[in-house]
């Protein structure tokens, strides 16, 4: 309704400003209200997603369409796996636990070297199907997320090293977002099942890496359970049930995950480049001992589809000699070698920098040679031209000594010594 003026009624009367700003305060309200609704439905989303990976309000397109960022709430697993570490302070140790913890450390490197990196990631050897479900669920106690995640990732990787969109990528993000952070951003978490269609037709495979909190959450509790056994069975060793999870679980699968994720970091920057790759990587021998052999990045790049990373025999590669091990026992086969060319390609590489090196070396013997002998023949240069006997030579007999070019020198002939015999004499 409308007053006179064509105003509305409310704002003629005179409780009209404050029906007017009570209005605007229950939008105000609503409106923050709808906001903090929609934050609590996204770390609600989150924590679910602890549980089961694939929940998600938005669809994975468009989380993998968001730019980069820290999601606090994907920090937390980390944030508890090390601080895990500190519960050394009131377990202690115990020689049982730390052997156990480096065991299992060895153990599950080989699971995400050997298993997720490859074989879910490259299939550079085959297995039967319930092998492939028994691989999966070792590599679940690594607690490096789902088999199909992992290949996605990687794959993925392959096919943008060292570019915009690699994911970890030093030279593009940065060390410590390549070493750490791309795990924590929301972008990074969905699985692409599309680039994994290969590994997705399997429903057991999909389940693991959908749920892929069971089987680490099984694994921490065997360790308790062992634990608590052995201080009753064997006190002798000295352990116990949560000394076992501090040192199995949380202390090795610490140092599990930072030195899977040197393999992102640090092979991008440290170390030698026997192939010309398109991308940095590079060989380490520290980093191979490190991670079992995923240290030799630059031949792996070169080519993904060896089984061994260690092209030849002194690049020390543990993780090939498992599956070795393993293919005698008719568990896996088909290991696929490193082809003929790819040592070619080697061979003339290795040839075209020792030709290279030397001819830098020869260049820089010459520089070397010449910032010896032109002081040396600048000092003996010197010294003859101050000479008593050449200044004398230079002395006319009315004058001083004049000093003339070194052509008009050269049309004179020798000074007759005063001492020398005549053609007379």
């Amino acid at each position: 309704m409308h007053g006179n003026g064509g105003k509305p009624l409310l704002a003629q009367s005179p409780a009209g400003p404050f029906l007017a700003g009570l209005h605007h305060l229950r939008k105000k309200v609503s409106r923050q209200v709808s906001s903090f609704s929609a934050s609590l439905r996204r770390i609600g989303a989150s924590l679910i997603q602890w549980v089961d990976s694939d929940y998600t309000l938005e669809s994975p397109e468009s989380i993998r369409a968001q730019p980069d960022g820290v999601n606090l709430v994907r920090c937390l697993p980390f944030v508890i796996l090390h601080l895990g570490c500190l519960g050394v302070i009131w377990v202690g140790w115990s020689w049982f636990a730390v052997w156990a913890a480096v065991f299992l450390y060895v153990v599950r490197m080989f699971a995400v070297t050997g298993i997720f990196h490859r074989y879910f990631s490259h299939k550079t050897y085959s297995t039967s199907r319930f092998g492939q479900f028994l691989l999966a669920v070792w590599t679940g106690t690594t607690v490096q997320r789902g088999p199909l995640w992992w290949a996605y990732h990687h794959r993925h990787h392959h096919q943008h090293s060292d570019q915009e969109e690699d994911a970890h990528s030093p030279h593009v993000h940065g060390f410590l977002w390549s070493h750490i952070g791309w795990i924590t951003s929301k972008r990074n978490f969905p699985t692409d099942y599309s680039k994994v269609k290969d590994l997705a037709k399997y429903p057991e495979l999909v389940w693991l890496n959908r749920f892929d909190i069971v089987v680490p959450v099984l694994f921490a509790l065997s360790l308790f359970g062992l634990g608590a056994f052995l201080e009753s069975a064997a006190p002798q060793l000295g352990t116990s049930a949560w000394q076992l999870v501090v040192w199995g679980f949380f202390i090795s699968t610490t140092a599990l995950f930072h030195g899977t994720a040197s393999i992102n970091s640090f092979t991008h920057l440290w170390g030698k480049r026997r192939f010309h790759t398109t991308d940095d990587s590079r060989n380490s021998f520290i980093l191979a001992i490190i991670t079992l052999g995923e240290g030799w990045h630059n031949n792996h790049h070169r080519y993904q589809s060896s089984t061994r990373n260690g092209f030849y025999w002194w690049e020390i590669d543990p993780t090939y000699y498992g599956l070795k091990f393993l293919s005698w026992t008719g568990f896996i086969w088909g290991l696929k070698p490193v082809p003929q060319s790819i040592y070619e390609e080697a061979a003339r590489n290795a040839h075209q920098d020792t030709i290279r090196r030397m001819s830098l070396s020869s260049v820089q013997d010459e520089i070397n040679t010449l910032k010896r002998v032109v002081p040396t023949a600048a000092a003996i240069a010197m010294a003859t031209v101050n000479s008593p006997e050449v200044a004398a030579q230079m002395q006319k007999k009315d004058g001083p000594a004049i000093h003339k070019p070194v052509n008009e020198l050269a049309e004179q002939p020798p000074a007759t010594s005063p001492d020398a015999p005549s053609k007379q004499d």
